[in-house]
């Protein structure tokens, strides 16, 4: 057996013993369905919380998007993120103005993967969402029958703060939501106003059946 193959439930045990990390199915239960997870990004622990409270038959089919110039900086960093996350780079700067940044997502998809997207682009610890990018709204538009999964991660700013490496004991959650898609002629700016309400309103006492 691979270490890889190893660290991966070890990551996940560790998560779960630090903050408890329970995943609430709130709005939908778990399924093997491809699926796009959007989720507030407030630390780098947010992946692993994410991951441990996922069922672990949907682990394997379910990958992160990671910012290349930050996760492949150093041997191990580059490592977990391949070979234990199977994670998706993608990059925050194009030398070529023709590249494509949505391109890895796209292949992902295609392939049958489920994706977890953080879409605001970048970490926030002012306790709501910042605007979505409108990365997401391009995929549902070329993935119309992916689910999205609006979803809410809580309290795992004050596990990992940011430029904090060393995680402090938290109860956190992982709440997932009602599953979404893209709306006939719903332009960009609606439907991304749309989904981040629709992650924000996962927010402890905000979620209505």
């Amino acid at each position: 057996m691979r270490l890889a193959d190893l660290m991966g439930p070890f990551l996940g045990f560790l998560a779960r013993a630090i903050t408890g990390a329970q995943g609430h199915w709130l709005g939908c239960p778990p399924s093997n369905e491809q699926r796009i997870y959007i989720a507030n990004h407030q630390s780098h622990f947010d992946l692993v919380l994410i991951w441990a409270a996922l069922p672990s038959e949907l682990r394997a089919k379910t990958r992160a998007i990671a910012a290349r110039d930050y996760w492949t900086k150093g041997k191990f960093k580059t490592w977990l993120t391949t070979d234990v996350f199977n994670t998706v780079y993608v990059s925050r700067t194009r030398a070529n103005p023709d590249e494509d940044p949505l391109e890895p997502l796209v292949e992902a998809l295609k392939q049958g993967d489920s994706l977890i997207i953080f879409p605001e682009g970048t970490r926030s610890n002012k306790g709501e969402p910042m605007p979505f990018k409108a990365g997401i709204y391009h995929l549902a538009e070329q993935f119309p029958n992916v689910q999205i999964i609006p979803t809410w991660i809580d309290n795992v700013q004050r596990v990992m703060p940011k430029g904090e490496v060393v995680p402090v004991p938290i109860l956190c959650t992982v709440t997932f939501g009602t599953p979404t898609q893209i709306q006939p002629g719903e332009d960009k700016r609606a439907f991304l106003e749309r989904t981040r309400a629709e992650v924000t309103a996962l927010k402890p006492g905000g979620w209505k059946q």
